[in-house]
């Protein structure tokens, strides 16, 4: 197992708020929220990024659980039928900060296009 972040966590050798854990994802309540929810999903394999996802059935699989992984914690916190943003950031001009494949689940509040939120974010 790599020593990202990410992996670390997987790992519990660093604590996170796990919300969700399956054979191939761990979902968590990102640690600078952008939003009300702001949950990172990630496989459970190291894999860099997106580009990274070579093998067509495992990648596929990957990042299928990803989408449906985030869309059930969306209904669970209540946000689905308003609206959220699915985020995915790759290498360093896409903004990517940490080198592991994860999906950045925000909603809770109207977001503008730029990921700002449009809320007091000391409010919750």
């Amino acid at each position: 197992m790599s020593e990202c972040v990410f992996c670390k966590i997987i790992a519990k050798k660093i604590d996170a708020k796990i919300i969700y854990e399956d054979d191939l994802v761990v979902a968590f309540n990102d640690i600078h929220p952008l939003a009300p929810v702001h949950v990172l999903v990630i496989p459970k394999m190291h894999i860099t990024s997106v580009n990274d996802l070579t093998e067509l059935k495992k990648g596929e699989k990957v990042a299928g659980r990803l989408i449906m992984t985030a869309k059930k914690i969306a209904q669970e916190r209540g946000i689905s039928q308003k609206g959220y943003k699915l985020l995915i950031r790759t290498g360093n001009d896409g903004g990517q900060e940490v080198p592991h494949l994860h999906l950045h689940l925000l909603g809770g509040a109207r977001l503008s296009e730029n990921i700002k939120p449009v809320f007091n974010k000391n409010s919750f």
